[in-house]
Order: C-alpha cells, then structure tokens, then sequence
C-alpha cells in the first residue's frame, strides 16, 4: 500500500472503529432508538450487523471472542422472529447468517445454529411457496419476493454460504432460474419487471412500475448468486441460461461515456419505451444502486459464464470510477450501503478475485478518503449505513483477508 493509508492507519482506524463500538451500553447508552432497523435481530442496523464487525474480527485474529459473544447475545435477545418479516436482514435467517460465521471457528455456537437453521428453512420454504403460486398465475413479482434484503436472492445467498449441497439450495436456485423465464406479456418487459416503485409500493410516479438492476432490491443479486452458484460447480438446471438472460437485459441498458461503461440502477416504463437513460440518471457509485454492486455483478456472471470480455468490462468500469474525483464526490457518506467503504470493499473483492493490479493501486487512496470522512463527523454505529460497516471494510482491506464462510455474502458480493 502506498505512503496515503497504509496498512496500519488502515488496520489502526478499523480497531479504534471496533474499541468504540464493543459494549452494546455505550452504543446504545440511552437504550436503542426506535425503528425497526434497529430492533436487535436487524442486520442493517441492530445488534446483528455489529456482531458481525466484532465475529470477523475474531475470526481472523483481530479481535476477542468475548466482545463477539456479548454482541451475539444482545443480537439474539427478546423473540425471534421467523414470520412473513423474516429474511436475511431480519430474524431467524440473520441471526443464522452471523450464528453460522461464528460457528465457523467455535463449536460453542452450533446448536444455536441448528435452531436457526431450521427456523431459516421453514421461512424459505413458505416464501418460494409463494413465489411459484405467483409464477402460476402469470403475474409480476413483488420486489419482497426476489430482493436481496427482502427475499429469495438473500435467503438463497445464505443457503449457498451455508448449505450449498442442500435441496433446500437447489430449491431456491431452482426457483432464481424460474424467475428469468419469459412471462406472458405483450410489452415484451423482463419477468422481474416490478409493478410497484422502487420503495416496493406502488406509486403514481411509477404507474407502470420499474426494472431494477441494483444489489439490493433488484436482479443484480439474483445475477450475484446464479452466477456464485454456478462457480460452486452446483449443478441446477438453467442456471447459466438464466444468468445469460440477466445479462442480455443488462447489456441492453449498459451505457457508455468516455471514462467507460456503467448501468442504470432502474428504469422506468417511459425510459424502457423511450429505449433510453439520461446520462444525469446515472446513479452514485454505490453498493446498492451503483458501480459498486452493478459491477461485481457482472464480474461474477463473466467468470461464472467464462466471458473474458464481460470480466474486463465490469473491472474497467470499477477502475474508471475509481479515478474520477466527481464520481467519488458522489459518496459522501461512509457506509457499505450508500458510501466509500461500500465501493471500497466492491473494489477490493473484484481486485482479489482476479489479480487485477490497477484496481488494486487505487485501493489505499479511497481507503485514505474514508478515513478522513470518518475523522471528520459522527457517525451511526450500524453495520449498513454507518461505522460498524466501514469498520468491515477497513479491516479487511487492511488484513488482506476475507475467510470463508464471506461476511460479504450479505451483500451478495462473494
């Protein structure tokens, strides 16, 4: 790393980060806000989220165990929920989500895990029951039902980190594959094209709903975990018809500047009859809506598809956004979700998985950009929007290292 953020002022800001946010009474010293983002089964932004910061650390040798267990504990307090609300970001399926990274180096927590599990199958096996009576009749999905945070792509990113070998997995696969299969439709529109808003509401403002490409709430992460799964060597039939499907649809819509490629995080219905995107409605290069997830994406789907063209794509676009000053004045914020450490960690995954050096060399100038945006205000402790992420991608960053079972398979980044 260069004389900008070493790895010490790397790992240093990541540990100050941690020691701050190590006793769930200092975090919260009033008591936790209300809102259900902060309930303490809420990866975005309860206790979960911050067990996991305080579980990687321990796993990889940066933090203690006991600071992981207090927050497990306060993570799992009160009632857990496995009802409709259930998904990875909530409930029984997060708690198992950060239940199985912990598990993953102590034995300590495996009955726990196995409870969850359970808890876990039941929800996914209730909501692709669902999904398939609504393939039945011919209608168009609710963003709740494929999402990455909401639906089936979370739930089916957990059981391939997890279980990749379970039928449970192949079901959800099975399910992703289904999900790209042409609908009746004389508009001739995607068959993940949502009639609701982004908000997953319907909207007057989009009275014929939206096509949705980001990480969070849209087909990026289905792209994310068909192609993971297809890397895995899973053996589901028409995954790589589905994932080639995502990317004509994705390549239909990539736009092009003279930095280099990027795609729209939605679409409107008047943008998909105008068969064309502003270039002012190009999103922040973001995580959830952006370059950040968007490009990982397709990394992920060229690998998986053995596309050389579309890696190098996705990769020049990630570096393009990298070297220009006015997409990162973009990111003000310093969270995985909406910020730097978002487009920080995207980047380093991508540089990792293919050895890309040019990527690599921008890494310590953004992770210095980061630091200095944390030095400079305040920040919530959560582990989306806040510290408790940026802490994440800090310390992986700065310890090289992300083990298996990925604590970036939430983000449906690995």
């Amino acid at each position: 790393m260069t004389a900008s953020a070493p790895a010490s002022a790397t790992l240093s800001t990541a540990d100050q980060l941690a020691q701050a946010l190590a006793d769930p009474r200092t975090v919260w010293p009033g008591g936790r806000p209300d809102g259900a983002r902060t309930w303490p089964q809420s990866l975005a932004g309860g206790a979960s989220g911050i067990a996991l910061l305080h579980i990687e650390r321990a796993r990889t040798g940066r933090g203690d165990w006991d600071t992981a267990h207090t927050w497990l504990a306060a993570a799992v307090h009160g009632e857990v929920s496995a009802a409709v609300n259930a998904n990875l970001y909530f409930g029984a399926p997060a708690l198992a989500f950060i239940t199985h990274r912990a598990a993953s180096a102590s034995s300590r927590y495996l009955r726990v895990l196995e409870r969850l599990d359970e808890a876990t199958l039941t929800v996914t096996r209730t909501r692709l029951a669902e999904a398939h009576l609504r393939i039945d009749r011919d209608e168009r999905p609710p963003m709740k039902e494929f999402d990455l945070i909401q639906g089936l792509s979370g739930l089916g990113a957990y059981h391939l980190s997890r279980q990749p070998h379970h039928e449970i997995t192949r079901d959800v696969l099975s399910y992703l594959v289904r999900l790209t299969e042409p609908l009746p439709d004389p508009a001739d529109l995607p068959p993940w094209w949502m009639n609701v808003a982004p908000t997953g509401a319907p909207s007057t403002d989009y009275p014929q709903g939206h096509g949705n490409f980001g990480l969070s709430h849209g087909i990026g992460s289905t792209l994310s975990v068909l192609s993971l799964a297809l890397l895995h060597g899973l053996a589901v039939p028409g995954m790589a018809d589905a994932a080639e499907r995502i990317c004509a649809w994705t390549d239909q819509w990539r736009q092009w500047d003279e930095n280099g490629p990027w795609w729209p995080g939605l679409i409107s219905m008047q943008q998909a009859t105008d068969g064309h995107v502003h270039p002012d409605l190009r999103p922040q290069p973001s995580w959830c809506y952006g370059i950040s997830g968007t490009a990982r994406a397709q990394q992920l789907a060229g690998l998986a598809l053995r596309d050389p063209t579309r890696v190098q794509a996705a990769e020049n676009a990630i570096l393009a956004t990298l070297r220009d000053p006015h997409q990162l004045d973009k990111l003000p914020e310093v969270g995985l979700c909406h910020g730097t450490a978002g487009l920080l960690h995207a980047a380093w995954r991508m540089a990792t998985e293919t050895g890309n050096t040019e990527i690599t060399a921008e890494l310590p100038r953004l992770a210095d950009r980061l630091i200095t945006a944390l030095d400079q205000n305040d920040h919530d402790p959560e582990l989306l929007d806040g510290a408790a992420g940026a802490a994440l991608a800090l310390h992986t960053l700065g310890t090289g290292s992300a083990p298996a079972p990925h604590w970036d398979t939430f983000l449906a980044l690995a």
